[in-house]
């Protein structure tokens, strides 16, 4: 099997995965494009008892994104693997992915799906959506700070994408580790999507 053949079977691997999970929706007339996980990341800060703010990222994201800007419509389905937390120091990510905060042992997959696009005349102004963490699923707004699609001269297709932020209270999905102590239960996210319109997955 040449390396194109593989990349193709674990795209179109992650394509049905997602179809199963219901993170696809199909627009009249939207392109579909396919995340890239070079330009597609959760980053998240939250302060540490009012002296400091710890941050880290996911990485590796996947899914898929709609987009028919002509009827100011759209659709984003990710999938985050929460293994791929990093902030930069080993210990601190081992405690982060332990019970004590994001149990990815047990829970080793989140899951945003939109379920409306906010727009301000012809710009997207936010996405609404669910996220579900920890097998509880809580809706959130993903205010969008920017959005734009280009021909990208490197994969010789058209990309979309954008920056998008929001801020979340962790308790509503279970995390109230050291909330009791000071530690605050708001953290902010902040969320970088682009993707790219693939032929076989129009």
């Amino acid at each position: 099997m040449t390396l194109k053949s593989i990349k193709q079977a674990n795209r179109a691997m992650a394509f049905a995965a997602i179809s199963a999970l219901g993170l696809l929706s199909t627009l009249g007339h939207a392109a579909t494009y396919e995340l890239d996980p070079h330009h597609t990341a959760v980053r998240f800060s939250v302060d540490h008892f009012g002296t400091t703010t710890n941050a880290g990222g996911f990485h590796n994201l996947s899914g898929t994104l709609e987009y028919a800007p002509e009827e100011q419509k759209g659709f984003i389905g990710i999938t985050i693997p929460m293994g791929s937390l990093s902030t930069g120091l080993k210990i601190f990510d081992g405690h982060l992915k332990s019970a004590d905060f994001f149990n990815v042992e047990k829970y080793p997959t989140a899951y945003f799906k939109s379920t409306e696009w906010q727009f301000d005349g012809d710009k997207v102004k936010a996405v609404k959506g669910d996220l579900t963490l920890l097998d509880k699923t809580h809706p959130v707004t993903l205010t969008a700070t920017k959005f734009n699609c280009y021909d990208n001269p490197l994969l010789k297709a058209e990309a979309c994408g954008g920056d998008f932020e929001t801020t979340i209270d962790r308790t509503k999905w279970g995390i109230d580790t050291y909330t009791d102590g000071g530690m605050m239960k708001d953290i902010k996210l902040v969320i970088q999507v682009e993707a790219s319109k693939k032929a076989d997955l129009k």
